[in-house]
C-alpha cells in the first residue's frame, strides 16, 4: 500500500519561450507534454519501484473525475514494470469515506477505472492551458510594455477565471450606475393601556410622491384610534437543512466563518485524509438509502457541545432527512468520527463543528413557531404588525444562529378592539445600491452558470485575487481593482463572449458528455480550440479599442518610475518602475528590462557589465536578507549557454568579470545540493557570503577592512581561499597581525569567525528565478566531489 501526492503528471506546453513563440501557435502547432507534477518527489520512479514484479494493482484514488485521471497517470507509470498476467490485473475501488464499512464495501465491489472521465479531465487541462497561455502571453506582453503602473506581474486570462472576474465587475458597474431615488413611508405607533407602543407596517409599503404620501397621512390623522380588523395565528415551520455538499460548505465558510474558499478546501481535505469527515468534493445533497445515519450520529454522543441533542435524537428516533438531489458522485459531507478542538486546531475545528452541526440538523425536527398577525385601520389606511413565538426549537437547538429570535410578545387583542394612536408621520427614505458581491454570492453565481466545478471554484476565486483583479474587503466582499474593471470592460468592447459565462458553460456540458462516453474527446477538443483560435485572432486585431480604456486608467511606461541606471545601448538613464512587475525602461531605445521580484533595487556603485556596458543594479531582500548585483540586460538575455533567464551576477559564469560567480564564488552550499556560497562584496564591514540558490547566509570576518576571494583552492575541501585584511584595533589574529589567507571552512584561525544563518525575506517569496549549478566555483569544469569533511562542516553549521 502506498500513495501519491495529487496529480503524478501535469500538462505543459513545450513552447515556453515567450519571446520566440507567437501566442497564436499555442492553439494548434505547439505540442503539449506531460511532465512530472513535482519533479523533486520522483513519484514516477517511486511508483515503479513499488510496482516492480506485482501481478495486480487496486487503485484507491479519490472518487471523482480528477481521481479517475490520476488512476491512469499511475497506470502509465507502473504497467511497464508489472508482471504480465492474462486475466484482469487492474482494479478500481470506489469509496467516499475512510470508515471500515466503506473500505470493506469498496474492496468487495472492485470495478475498473473510467477512461472517459479521465479523458474529460485531459480535455479540460489542455483547453485551459492552450487558451489561457495564448491570451495571457499576448495581453501581458502588450500592456506591460506600454504601461508602468498596472501593479500586476501577470495579466492572466482563463476560460473560467475571466467570467468569474466578470461577475464581480458587473456588480461594480451596477453600484456605479445606481441613482438613488427618494420615497416616503408612513410610520405609525399605537399603544393599549400601559403596554409598550407597537410600530406598525403600512400596507401600501411606500410611495414615490411626497404630496401623495402627505395626503395619506392626513387621511390617517382623521382618527385618533387604531381599530383591530383581524387577528390571525398560524403555526409555521422552518425547514431543517438538506444534506451538505461542497458549494454550500464553501458559502457558509466564507459568509459565517470568514474563511476563503481556497483555505476552506485545504482544511476540508486535511479533515478527510485524517478520517474526520467524508469526501469533501460532492454535488449530492441526498443521503444514500444504505447510509448509516444512526451510526454516524452515535459517534457524536460524547461531545459536550451537542451531546444533549444527539442523545435526545437517539432516544426519540431520527427524523427522515429532506429529499435532496443525487448527482451520483459521492454522499453528502458528514462527520465520520468524533473530534475535539485540540486535535484539529482552530480553523479545522470551526469547519468540523459546522459540518457536524449541519449533519445533526438534517436528521432533527423542523423548527416550529407561531406567527401572529394583527391588522389595523387608522382612518382609511390599513396597517399591520406581526410577531413570532417559538413552539419547538427542532434543528435550531444545534444550529442556534438560525433560531427564531426572542421578541416581545404582541398584546392580547381581538377583532374590534381599539388602540390609541401615539404618532403618525411621513418618513423620507432613499433606495440604496446593491453591495459588492460576497464570496458566497459569487460561488452561487458560478454554480448557477456552470463556471468551474465544485473542486475548481475556490481556485478561480483565489486566482482573481492573486492577480490583483479584485481585493477582499470586510465581510469577504470582492471589490474589483482598476485593472480588473478595465480588463472586463475591454473584453466587453472587443468580444463579450470572452467574459460572459455562456461559452464556458457550453464547454463544461461538452466535457460532461465526454465523461459519459457520449462525445468524442478529440472532436470536442478540436472544435473548442477552433472557436477560441478565431476569437484570439479577432482579439489581437481589436486590441486598440481595449487599449483606449487602458490609456485612460494607467500611465504610459515612459512617464512612470524614476531615473536609476544607464542603458548600455544609448547610455541614457533608464527609469526604475517599482510597481509590479518591477522593471527598467529606456524611453530612448523603447526597451523594457525585467528585474527580480520581492525585493528592493538600487544602483550598484555605477559599475558596468563588461559584456554589454549596462550599469549594474543591486537587488536586496532587506537588511537581514540576501543581496546580489545583476546586469539588467543579462538578466533577461542570458549570455552563456549554461545560464538561464533570471540569473544575477552571483550565477554568471563569465570567466573574468569581477562580479561573476567565477570571481566571487567560495564553495558549495552546506545545505542545498546545487547552490554555491558567493561573497557579497557590498556587505562590509559585516561581511557575509550567501548561497545563490537557497536562503543560507554565512556571516564572517566582522569589522574586516577588505575580503577578497583568491584564485587558489583548499586542498582539503576544494573551496576557494579567502584573503582578509582585518582592522588593527579589532583583529582576531595572533600577535596583532591584520592579514591572513585561508579556507573559510578548514583554516583553524577562520573557523571561529564563521556563523551560518538563514536570510530573512522582507517580502513574500525568495528572489529571482534560479538556474541549477554544480558545486564549487564556476571556473572549474568538473569540480571535485566534497570530501567527508564538508558533510561534517554542514552538520556543524546547522
Amino acid at each position: 500500500m502506498t500513495s501519491v501526492c495529487g496529480h503524478v503528471m501535469s500538462l505543459d506546453s513545450s513552447y515556453n519561450n515567450w519571446d520566440k513563440v507567437d501566442p497564436a501557435e499555442l492553439f494548434s502547432k505547439a505540442p503539449t507534454e506531460k511532465k512530472e507534477a513535482n519533479p523533486k518527489l520522483n513519484m514516477v520512479k517511486f511508483l515503479q519501484v513499488e510496482a516492480r514484479g506485482c501481478d495486480y494493482v487496486v487503485l484507491w484514488l479519490d472518487c471523482d473525475k480528477e481521481g479517475e485521471n490520476i488512476c491512469f497517470e499511475v497506470l502509465d507509470a507502473i504497467q511497464p514494470v508489472m508482471n504480465r498476467v492474462r486475466e484482469q490485473s487492474v482494479y478500481r475501488a470506489k469509496f467516499s469515506s475512510i470508515t471500515d464499512t466503506d473500505i470493506w464495501n469498496a474492496m468487495d465491489h472492485l470495478g475498473e477505472p473510467n477512461r472517459n472521465e479521465a479523458l474529460s479531465v485531459d480535455a479540460r487541462q489542455e483547453l485551459d492551458l492552450r487558451i489561457g497561455c495564448a491570451f495571457t502571453r499576448f495581453q501581458t506582453k502588450y500592456f506591460q510594455g506600454k504601461y508602468g503602473n498596472l501593479d500586476s506581474t501577470l495579466i492572466s486570462f482563463g476560460p473560467c477565471q475571466t467570467p468569474t472576474l466578470g461577475f464581480c465587475v458587473e456588480r461594480h458597474d451596477k453600484i456605479q450606475s445606481f441613482k438613488p431615488e427618494t420615497y416616503w413611508v408612513i410610520q405609525a405607533k399605537v399603544f393599549k393601556g400601559k403596554d409598550s407602543p407597537l410600530t406598525l407596517d403600512w400596507s401600501r409599503v411606500r410611495v414615490f410622491d411626497r404630496e401623495v404620501g402627505q395626503m395619506f397621512v392626513n387621511l390617517a390623522k382623521t382618527s385618533r384610534v387604531a381599530q383591530v380588523e383581524s387577528v390571525s395565528k398560524k403555526e409555521k415551520a422552518k425547514q431543517r437543512p438538506q444534506a451538505l455538499n461542497t458549494v454550500e460548505m464553501l458559502k457558509v465558510a466564507s459568509s459565517s466563518l470568514g474563511m476563503s474558499p481556497q483555505h476552506t478546501m485545504q482544511i476540508a481535505e486535511r479533515l478527510y485524509t485524517q478520517g474526520y469527515i467524508s469526501y469533501p468534493r460532492t454535488e449530492t445533497t441526498h443521503y444514500p438509502e444504505n447510509f448509516d445515519l444512526k451510526g454516524a450520529l452515535k459517534q457524536q454522543s460524547s461531545n459536550p457541545y451537542w451531546a444533549e441533542e444527539v442523545k435526545a435524537l437517539l432516544s426519540t428516533g431520527l427524523n427522515r432527512p429532506r429529499k435532496g438531489s443525487d448527482v451520483g458522485d459521492h454522499p453528502p459531507i458528514t462527520p465520520m468520527r468524533a473530534a475535539s478542538e485540540g486535535e484539529l486546531g482552530s480553523d479545522g475545528w470551526r469547519l468540523y463543528d459546522y459540518i457536524t452541526r449541519h449533519f445533526i440538523a438534517t436528521v432533527s425536527q423542523d423548527c416550529k413557531y407561531l406567527q401572529t398577525t394583527i391588522d389595523f385601520t387608522i382612518g382609511s389606511e390599513a396597517f399591520s404588525c406581526s410577531g413570532k413565538t417559538l413552539i419547538s426549537a427542532g434543528y435550531t437547538a444545534v444550529m442556534p444562529w438560525q433560531g427564531i429570535p426572542l421578541e416581545e410578545a404582541l398584546p392580547a387583542c381581538e377583532c374590534g378592539d381599539t388602540f390609541t394612536v401615539d404618532e403618525i408621520k411621513l418618513v423620507e427614505k432613499q433606495t440604496s445600491p446593491p453591495d459588492y458581491l460576497t464570496e458566497a454570492e459569487l460561488i452561487t453565481l458560478m454554480e448557477k452558470h456552470g463556471i468551474g466545478t465544485d473542486a475548481s471554484i475556490p481556485v478561480h476565486i483565489n486566482n482573481v485575487c492573486q492577480r490583483n483583479y479584485v481585493t477582499v474587503e470586510n465581510g469577504r466582499k470582492l471589490k474589483p481593482t482598476n485593472l480588473g474593471i478595465v480588463l472586463v470592460h475591454g473584453y466587453y468592447k472587443t468580444d463579450a463572449e470572452l467574459v460572459l459565462p455562456t461559452i464556458r458553460s457550453a464547454v463544461e456540458k461538452q466535457l460532461s458528455l465526454i465523461s459519459l462516453g457520449k462525445a468524442n474527446h478529440q472532436q470536442v477538443l478540436q472544435h473548442t480550440l477552433d472557436i477560441f483560435k478565431r476569437k484570439f485572432h479577432y482579439f489581437v486585431d481589436s486590441i486598440p479599442s481595449m487599449d483606449e480604456l487602458m490609456e485612460v486608467s494607467f500611465s504610459p511606461i515612459a512617464a512612470s518610475g524614476k531615473p536609476l541606471s544607464r542603458c548600455g545601448k544609448c547610455h541614457r538613464f533608464m527609469k526604475y518602475i517599482q510597481a509590479k512587475p518591477s522593471r527598467l525602461h529606456c524611453s530612448h531605445c523603447d526597451e523594457t528590462y525585467s528585474l527580480p521580484h520581492n525585493g528592493a533595487i538600487k544602483l550598484y556603485k555605477e559599475l558596468r557589465c563588461p559584456l554589454d556596458d549596462f550599469e549594474l543594479v543591486l537587488w536586496t531582500s532587506g537588511p537581514r536578507g540576501k543581496s546580489y548585483p545583476l546586469c539588467p540586460y543579462c538578466f533577461s538575455n542570458p549570455p552563456f549557454r549554461d545560464m538561464k533567464k533570471g540569473m544575477g551576477c552571483n550565477e554568471c559564469t563569465h570567466p573574468s568579470c569581477q562580479h561573476s560567480l567565477n570571481s566571487l564564488g567560495i564553495g558549495q552550499c552546506v545545505e542545498c545540493d546545487g547552490g554555491v556560497l558567493v561573497l557579497d562584496p557590498t556587505s562590509g564591514p559585516k561581511w557575509r557570503m550567501a548561497c545563490n540558490t537557497c536562503n543560507v547566509v554565512v556571516h564572517f570576518f566582522e569589522h574586516a577592512h577588505r575580503v577578497q576571494v583568491a584564485q587558489e583552492s583548499c586542498e582539503a575541501c576544494d573551496a576557494s581561499l579567502v584573503a582578509v585584511d582585518f582592522n588593527k584595533t579589532r583583529t582576531p589574529l595572533p600577535a596583532g597581525e591584520t592579514q591572513h589567507s585561508g579556507c573559510v571552512f578548514c583554516d583553524p584561525v577562520f573557523q571561529d569567525l564563521v556563523e551560518l544563518k538563514h536570510a530573512t525575506m522582507r517580502y513574500r517569496g525568495g528572489g529571482a528565478r534560479r538556474g541549477g549549478r554544480g558545486r564549487g566555483r564556476g571556473r572549474r569544469g568538473n569540480p571535485k566531489k566534497p570530501k567527508d569533511k564538508m558533510a561534517a562542516l554542514a552538520a556543524y553549521f546547522v
